[in-house]
């Protein structure tokens, strides 16, 4: 009897994206998030996606800087706050080019 062949899933790569140490304004709790991430690439885009990292930590750096202390908080914040960073890197890079942005370290201190 033949064994089945196991479906492969698809041929991607991390990316990662330098640690952003942000400063939060003087009404916040902590001091500062130190946010770190991986961006899921297909392996096709895996080199043009490196290129353009400047770009994406830029509007990275903007997003989180232009939080407010509430945003951080909350059970559901994080979800809400890496969809939005995955669409934000979406736009900057190209429609396709990211699947996903994995966060690696979300630390408020």
């Amino acid at each position: 009897a033949e064994e089945p062949e196991t479906p492969k899933g698809p041929e991607v790569a991390f990316v990662s994206v330098d640690p952003l140490v942000i400063s939060l304004g003087p009404t916040a709790r902590s001091r500062h998030l130190k946010f770190r991430a991986d961006l899921e690439v297909p392996v096709i885009y895996q080199e043009e996606v490196t290129k353009i990292l400047p770009r994406v930590v830029d509007v990275l750096n903007s997003y989180l800087r232009a939080l407010e202390p509430g945003d951080l908080e909350g059970l559901a914040a994080l979800t809400r706050l890496r969809a939005q960073m995955l669409r934000r890197v979406q736009v900057v890079v190209g429609e396709g080019r990211v699947s996903d942005l994995l966060v690696m370290e979300f630390v408020l201190n």
